[in-house]
């Protein structure tokens, strides 16, 4: 086991280190002076120069990077021109939001897409079974930003059911910080009214969110339920009277469950980045609404800092499902 994680941390750095050439090339050679925008618009040739300078803009690309590079190893980020604040405290003040959100919408997923894999796998090619799987369809198919278009028009503005977008309402008080996501803040602080409420306003942008993932894993326990349904040991427990609900929630599930659980660990960290699109239609003030705004005002450092974090998480995301496919899989662990 050991030896299985420092494997993986070795090609976590290895990953690590290529992301960041790929970002830092991009960000550099992209149109625009970098040295003028941190300026600004009422600067002087002068005052360019010198920012220039001060910012090492006029040496070698590789030497910029070696640069970078030591400084990302200082733990520094650099420094946002959009906010002009430290992007170590930008990114420290925005990704909680987008864990919390990413959080809810993972969890909707697994709470409904195991069930209903199940239930289309034992009514397979009956009529449970057909709206299931439109519903699969339906999510790998439509585009995030419309459906939550769409749930914000129908769901709050015709109905009034949910809150159009935010964190918060207007008139809440955001309770003292502990983790930064709202709802354990709440609760930890005795505020239960602020964790509901906190959770009401993610409804909508974590159901977006948690689609395209429910439709993955509807199908991928779907399939692997048919297969396992169809083994010996099953049909076996069938012959010897065991009942059905004992047959599929012991023995089918647990078997069926491993591909499952890789597709959670991929849909997690493909959430990340998916908050993007979900963040800035519903104005959620998290790491992906951060990047948007920064990517608009060609504010590279803020970007690449959040490339390198996202990637950093998707990586430790599939640490954590190597790890539990070894606990849980006897041929997986016997081999590590």
């Amino acid at each position: 086991m050991t030896r299985l994680i420092l494997k993986r941390l070795g090609m976590m750095v290895v990953m690590l280190l290529g992301l960041a050439i790929i970002t830092f090339t991009i960000a550099n050679i992209a149109p625009g002076d970098p040295a003028r925008l941190a300026a600004g618009p009422d600067a002087t040739p002068e005052m360019v120069e010198q920012i220039r300078e001060t910012r090492g803009f006029d040496k070698p690309l590789p030497v910029r990077f070696a640069l970078y590079v030591g400084q990302l190893v200082r733990g520094d980020l650099g420094t946002s021109v959009y906010t002009g604040r430290s992007v170590s405290d930008d990114i420290a003040q925005f990704l909680p939001a987008t864990m919390e959100l990413v959080f809810f919408a993972i969890t909707i997923a697994i709470v409904f897409g195991i069930p209903l894999g199940t239930l289309a796998a034992l009514w397979q090619n009956r009529f449970p079974d057909h709206g299931i799987r439109l519903i699969a369809v339906s999510g790998a198919a439509l585009p995030m930003f419309w459906l939550g278009l769409m749930l914000q028009w129908y769901l709050a503005l015709e109905l009034g059911w949910f809150p159009l977008g935010g964190r918060l309402g207007v008139f809440d008080d955001v309770p003292p910080q502990i983790t930064g996501m709202i709802p354990i803040d709440a609760l930890l602080n005795g505020d239960p009214r602020t964790a509901l409420t906190a959770l009401w306003y993610m409804v909508l942008p974590a159901a977006a969110l948690s689609l395209p993932a429910l439709a993955a894993i509807i199908r991928v326990n779907r399939a692997e339920m048919l297969e396992v349904l169809g083994r010996d040991y099953v049909i076996n427990a069938k012959a010897q009277g065991i009942g059905p609900l004992r047959i599929t929630a012991i023995y089918a599930q647990k078997n069926a469950i491993l591909p499952s659980l890789a597709m959670i660990g991929l849909r997690f960290g493909w959430m990340l980045g998916g908050t993007v699109l979900v963040e800035g239609v519903f104005d959620f003030p998290g790491i992906g609404l951060y990047a948007a705004k920064a990517a608009v005002s060609s504010d590279f450092e803020p970007i690449m800092a959040v490339t390198l974090i996202l990637g950093a998480a998707f990586m430790f995301t599939n640490l954590l499902i190597d790890l539990a496919y070894a606990v849980l899989d006897p041929r997986v662990r016997n081999q590590v």
